[in-house]
C-alpha cells in the first residue's frame, strides 16, 4: 500500500512520536497498518519529516535508514511507543525505560551520520528528559501519541483538523440521531 506523507502524519510534536505513530490503528490488530512495512514508504519518510516534523529545525535533512539497520530502527520505534504509552498512563516502568535505552543504543550503533534512525534516537532521548512529561497524551480518536503544547493543556486530539473534526462530527451525528423520533 502506497500513500503520501502529509502534514497530519507529523502531528506528534516530536520526531520519535511521529515515527511511533507510523503504525495506524495500533490498538486494533485487525485494522492496524504499518506504514513502514513497505521499504519505499520508509525511504520517503525522512524527506517528509524534514518538511513537516516539529523538530525539523533540529534535525534538518535526514538520510533514509540503512537496510542493515532497519530491524534496529523498527525495534526503536516499538520501544518508543511502549515506553511513552506507559508513561502517559502514569506507570513508571523502569524495565520499559531500560528497553528503550537499549534500543536507542542499538539504533545509534548502526546509524549513518544524519540518518533518520540517529535523529529518532536523539528525539527519544529528548522526550525522556522532557521537563513537563504530563504534556504527552494519547489522541482520543486515533490513539496516536502527541505533545500538547496548548496554553491550558487541554488538547484532546493529535490534530484538530482530522481527529478533532471526526470526533465532533460523530458526536453531532449521535445527538441528531437521538433527537429524531
Amino acid at each position: 500500500m502506497s500513500f503520501t506523507w502529509t502534514q497530519h502524519r507529523f502531528s506528534g510534536g516530536a520526531l520519535a512520536l511521529d515515527v511511533a505513530n507510523s503504525v495506524i490503528l495500533r490498538h486494533d490488530a485487525e485494522q492496524s497498518i504499518d506504514r513502514f512495512a513497505t521499504p519505499d514508504q520508509l525511504d520517503s519518510f525522512p524527506a517528509a519529516a524534514a518538511a513537516f516534523c516539529a523538530e525539523r529545525a533540529l534535525f534538518g535533512d535526514m538520510m533514509p535508514v540503512k537496510v542493515a539497520n532497519r530491524p534496529a530502527f523498527i525495534g526503536l520505534r516499538e520501544a518508543t511507543d511502549r515506553y511513552f504509552r506507559s508513561r502517559v498512563a502514569g506507570e513508571d516502568d523502569d524495565g520499559l525505560l531500560a528497553g528503550l535505552l537499549e534500543r536507542i543504543a542499538a539504533a545509534l550503533r548502526g546509524a549513518a551520520p544524519g540518518g533518520l534512525d540517529a535523529a529518532t534516537a536523539h528525539s527519544a532521548l529528548r522526550l525522556i528528559a522532557m521537563p513537563d512529561p504530563e504534556r504527552m497524551k494519547i489522541c482520543r480518536n486515533c490513539g496516536w501519541l502527541f505533545i500538547d503544547r496548548s496554553k491550558n493543556r487541554s488538547r484532546a486530539w493529535c490534530d484538530m483538523t482530522v481527529c478533532g473534526n471526526r470526533a465532533k462530527a460523530s458526536r453531532h451525528y449521535r445527538r441528531k440521531k437521538e433527537e429524531t423520533p
